[in-house]
């Protein structure tokens, strides 16, 4: 008994010893490791002017292998230097100038090569340790551009040089206190078009006049070996050119009807604005099918890309002619009058997107407007277009969840993500474009039935964008000074209001706007002629009907039958509830081959009987057939007059007299 007594004791004892020892390791108690400090942030930006011109020279005669020779010289002094490669981009709202393609960096100084050390929690700075004898760096390294369609825009033919892409500057500045000597070497019979000023030109090497990092970044070059330039400007004191890049030179022809549209533009731009903000401007335009669609604004010009066919088939474009008038309206909305919270001192400060409602969204507006005024869009056409928008949003869930001022967010959040939403209707992904058409359509149409028809938006854009005539130093603004323009133009709770239809979750499509206009949404069967050539390029849409958006062998292009790829499936929707997905490939629709007009007429036969829609589909080599349980025919969206309303609607699409 003794012996078990103290035999207890002992295991008790070392339980006791085990216990304390492994709590003081691993329990509770413990401290655990520490995280290391991180490195000093990078010097925040100081408003003075930075020593010296940075010269500049970009090679762009690697055509075929896509590469970009760079030279940079920079004057500096002995000590430590961070360098900067640009990351937060103008325009794209996020962190999206990738650094991964700048490759094969070498510094020097007096000839003899410095190590750079990259930050390592900042990968866009670059520390240098400048010698004491050193009076400029001279950087040497490469721009690996596209070679495959998956990275981006990619030809032979045409090339965007995106100065934001070739150039490191110095951290501690604003980059407007920053100035630059860009020159450029082109391939061998190349022109160009940039809204840079030329110093001299021989043979193949430009250039340019001295210039700020900022309006350097700002102004972007095109260049390419068949190329027309368009002068659509309105007079000696509004230069404005469509300078166009194609694959092939009878793409550049264009017919003096399409002419005159694009000269409509200016007219009625300027008619809105009542003022410019450019020394002359530029659409630098490419029209390729292998370059790729492209927006983006500038202040003194756009980077702008379309289908080849953009002038030689008119008839299939109308869905993208707003893309011109879109960013022509940045010129006022957004580059020189900007959301104080967008505009940042250099491009590698974060911005913030909270009011990218007002600077895409009204641009998106006033983008859609402008193509009816200038005749871009028939009225039919435009009105055709906000029925669709609408009606993308009548059957978007997502708007239950997530505010219209949370999507602004997403150019961020999709910086840090390289795969597209899986389900956009659901995620709402960039709603702040196309839903604000109809927030500021409510707007337009409210300041016009409460003054009787004597004030619309047009007054706030020529009061709030047409200040400072003939200025390009930006102003910003907040919501309080939007807010205050307007209510000088028509009295009302424009706080509310934009707290209603921004600020916060609303399961209601704003279509006030519409109904105020003089206008109802409508569905029947009948497709606008126009659409139907819009389907050759972008699949054919039956995203308000069964759900879904198809393209590939079996579309209208293909003269026959194949398998369609399902590109879009809208949540909650008859097929989304049969189990459809984005990427399935759609083999056949009731037991007959997939083409575009066997589902439709399968639709339509749905509409008159009980039986559901038989889709057989294919995904990751396996089969399933699905039966989608829907009887509501197409569903195209349609605005129908309503006569006891005023047609305020006809009257903010017609053109400016």
């Amino acid at each position: 008994m003794q012996c078990s007594s103290f035999y207890d004791r002992v295991v008790a004892a070392l339980a006791v010893l085990f216990f304390a020892l492994t709590s003081t390791s691993y329990g509770q108690n413990s401290a655990g490791p520490q995280p290391v400090p991180l490195p000093p942030p990078v010097p925040a930006p100081v408003d003075r002017p930075y020593a010296g011109t940075i010269s500049l020279s970009v090679d762009l005669t690697n055509v075929n292998d896509r590469v970009l020779n760079v030279r940079e010289s920079i004057p500096v002094e002995p000590g430590s230097i961070i360098l900067l490669y640009p990351q937060w981009l103008p325009g794209n709202h996020s962190p999206s100038n990738s650094v991964q393609n700048l490759a094969g960096l070498v510094i020097t100084a007096d000839g003899k090569r410095i190590p750079w050390l990259r930050d390592r929690v900042n990968m866009w700075a670059f520390h240098v340790d400048v010698p004491k004898s050193a009076t400029t760096l001279e950087l040497n390294f490469q721009y690996l551009a596209p070679i495959r369609p998956q990275q981006g825009r990619i030809s032979t033919k045409i090339a965007d040089l995106t100065w934001n892409s070739v150039l490191l500057y110095p951290a501690g500045y604003f980059s407007r206190r920053i100035q630059f000597a860009p020159e450029l070497k082109l391939p061998e019979g190349w022109k160009f078009a940039t809204a840079l000023e030329v110093k001299s030109q021989g043979g193949s090497l430009v250039q340019f006049k001295d210039v700020s990092l900022n309006t350097l970044i700002d102004s972007p070059l095109y260049a390419g070996i068949n190329y027309k330039r368009i002068d659509l400007s309105t007079g000696p004191d509004n230069p404005v050119y469509l300078d166009v890049f194609a694959d092939k030179p009878e793409q550049l022809e264009i017919t003096p009807e399409e002419l005159e549209f694009h000269k409509n533009l200016v007219v009625q731009a300027q008619k809105l604005f009542q003022s410019r903000h450019y020394d002359h401007y530029d659409f630098l335009f490419s029209l390729s099918d292998t370059v790729g669609g492209k927006g983006l604004e500038h202040h003194q010009s756009s980077e702008d890309g379309t289908r080849a066919n953009y002038f030689t088939d008119w008839a299939a474009g109308v869905a993208g002619r707003a893309l011109l008038p879109h960013e022509y309206t940045h010129s006022w909305n957004g580059k020189f009058r900007r959301p104080a919270d967008l505009w940042t001192a250099n491009f590698n400060e974060p911005m913030r997107n909270d009011l990218l409602w007002v600077y895409e969204g009204l641009t998106d507006y006033y983008g859609n407007v402008l193509t009816a005024r200038s005749g871009m869009r028939t009225p039919e056409q435009a009105r055709d277009e906000i029925a669709g928008i609408a009606a993308s949003f009548e059957i978007s869930p997502g708007r239950t969840w997530r505010s219209l001022e949370d999507t602004t967010n997403q150019p961020i959040i999709s910086a840090h993500f390289a795969m597209p939403e899986l389900w956009p209707s659901w995620q709402r992904s960039y709603d702040y474009y196309p839903e604000s058409d109809l927030v500021w359509l409510d707007a337009d149409t409210k300041i016009r039935e409460l003054s009787n028809g004597e004030k619309s938006l047009d007054d706030f854009a020529k009061q709030f964008y047409g200040i400072d005539n003939g200025s390009y130093v930006t102003v910003t603004y907040a919501l309080e000074d939007l807010v205050k323009a307007l209510s000088a133009v028509q009295a009302y709770d424009w706080n509310e209001f934009f707290r209603t239809h921004v600020s916060q979750v609303e399961a209601q499509v704003p279509e006030d706007g519409i109904r105020r206009g003089g206008y109802r949404l409508v569905y029947n069967d009948s497709q606008p002629e126009w659409m139907k050539h819009m389907d050759r390029s972008f699949g054919t849409n039956f995203a308000t009907s069964i759900g879904f958006t198809v393209s590939g062998e079996g579309g209208p292009n293909a003269g026959g039958s194949g398998p369609g790829m399902i590109t879009n499936v809208v949540w909650d929707s008859p097929a989304f509830k049969a189990g459809v997905t984005p990427e399935m490939q759609l083999e056949a629709v009731n037991d007959q081959a997939f083409n575009v007009e066997n589902l439709r007429a399968a639709i339509l036969a749905a509409e008159k009987n009980n039986a559901p829609i038989k889709l057989l589909l294919k995904r990751d080599g396996e089969f399933m057939t699905v039966s989608v349980d829907y009887h509501g025919g197409l569903r195209y969206p349609h605005l129908e007059r309503v006569e006891s309303v005023p047609d305020r609607l006809d009257d903010i699409l017609a053109p400016v007299k």
